[in-house]
């Protein structure tokens, strides 16, 4: 994985920073979000891409 295209991806209810994942941003023009598990919360909470 190439650094620039990482991507950070934090959940909307604790706001940790869980995921790290990587994406086309040619064809893909807006921000990533993804229901993923959240270790902190313990459930699967919608998870945002940050900056």
């Amino acid at each position: 994985m190439s650094q620039d295209r990482l991507t950070k991806l934090e959940c909307t209810e604790c706001h940790s920073i869980n995921y790290h994942t990587t994406r086309n941003k040619k064809t893909i023009k807006e921000r990533l979000q993804l229901k993923k598990l959240c270790p902190k919360c313990k459930k699967h909470i919608l998870h945002k891409e940050t900056k």
